[in-house]
């Protein structure tokens, strides 16, 4: 079949399936087609997409380039053949079949997307930039052109420009997966990150993409350091219940046990006050996703019992230090010391093995 004409069924399906990324029933297809008519063009180029994405690069070269020994001026074949090069390290040959898309469709953006990435190979990171700024000219509303900015940009240390071209993808495509996935990382990176917010922004990017390895693991991690997070409220409860019941009086405080009763009652209170406040600073924008999130981590992960576990155990001694009224200080220090002992020793083995990891 030649390069017009009446598309052939097998491969307008083969073209559907490509759509819906069931790469393999494509190629299926496509080999069917091209044994019964070796030289139908589309059935090559599409082949040749499909050898991409299996990363079987050779065999997707061999395919655009039946497709181009019928089709010489195939504007999508040319950008095909590029890709397939870069990947297999033959720099030159990427650029020089980039550039001979660009001749072929001068107006088109993504020419100069394809151009863009091939540079990469030759470390020309002027000319890479400039083809990304001249993509973005010709298609200002296509996200693909964005990506390409913001990948040229980070190659020459722009952060301005990546930060914008993230910011253009998603007016574009607010849901936009590797945009998100963007914007949840440099969340996470920053010194003043918020964890609440981190985890949010990784919840937002893994409902665009589920089956995203990194950001899964991104948001578990997050959520883990939230669960962790719990044990330094545990700890302030164990205080107030240390202060209110007099465990460690001064001079200038009243010594007599028993504390009074309102007094440790209103130390329950605070206490709860401090978890109300806590839980709901850190999980009130949660998506419920990342709130069922926490639980699974719960459930499978050992360190995550110990943290939860650790603030259950504090919280214990704290309410046992108010609640029982108290007549001999032994008891209070052997409670408060049990309090607050294990957590800070994980926390300070936590920390130190942090440290070597950097």
């Amino acid at each position: 079949m030649s390069e017009t004409g009446t598309e052939h069924p097998l491969t307008a399906q083969a073209a559907a399936l490509i759509e819906l990324d069931r790469f393999d029933q494509a190629k299926e297809l496509l080999a069917r087609r091209l044994a019964g008519d070796p030289d139908d063009v589309r059935a090559w180029a599409r082949l040749a997409v499909c050898h991409n994405h299996a990363e079987d690069f050779e065999d997707a070269l061999h395919a655009a380039q039946e497709a181009l020994r019928r089709a010489p001026e195939d504007f999508a074949t040319h950008r095909i053949r590029s890709y397939a090069l870069r990947r297999l390290g033959r720099a030159d040959e990427a650029v020089a079949a980039a550039r001979e898309a660009v001749r072929i469709l001068p107006d088109h953006w993504a020419g100069y997307v394809t151009l863009s990435e091939a540079l990469i190979g030759q470390r020309e990171w002027s000319q890479m930039y400039e083809a990304a700024v001249t993509a973005v000219r010709l298609g200002p509303e296509e996200t693909e052109t964005h990506h390409g900015l913001w990948r040229a940009a980070l190659v020459t240390g722009r952060q301005d420009v990546c930060d914008q071209a993230v910011r253009e993808v998603l007016r574009l495509d607010p849901s936009n997966a590797w945009a998100l996935q963007q914007v949840a990382t440099r969340k996470a990176a920053a010194k003043d990150a918020k964890l609440p917010e981190v985890a949010q922004g990784y919840a937002q990017a893994l409902a665009a993409a589920p089956g995203n390895e990194g950001l899964r693991k991104g948001l578990e991690g997050t959520l883990f350091r939230m669960v962790r997070g719990t044990r330094w409220l545990a700890l302030l409860c164990l205080l107030i219940a240390v202060l209110t019941a007099r465990v460690f009086p001064t001079e200038d405080d009243p010594t007599a046990l028993p504390a009074p009763l309102d007094t440790r009652l209103y130390a329950l209170v605070l206490m709860g006050v401090v978890w109300a406040v806590g839980a709901w600073r850190a999980y009130r924008k949660l998506p419920q996703g990342a709130k069922l999130g926490v639980w699974s981590l719960v459930r499978r992960e050992f360190w995550v019992k110990v943290s939860l576990y650790e603030a259950v155990w504090s919280m214990l001694c704290a309410v046992l230090i108010v609640t029982v009224p108290w007549t001999d200080r032994v008891f209070l220090h052997v409670l408060t010391h049990a309090g607050w002992v294990p957590p800070l020793i994980t926390i300070w083995f936590e920390r130190a093995a942090l440290r070597e990891a950097r």
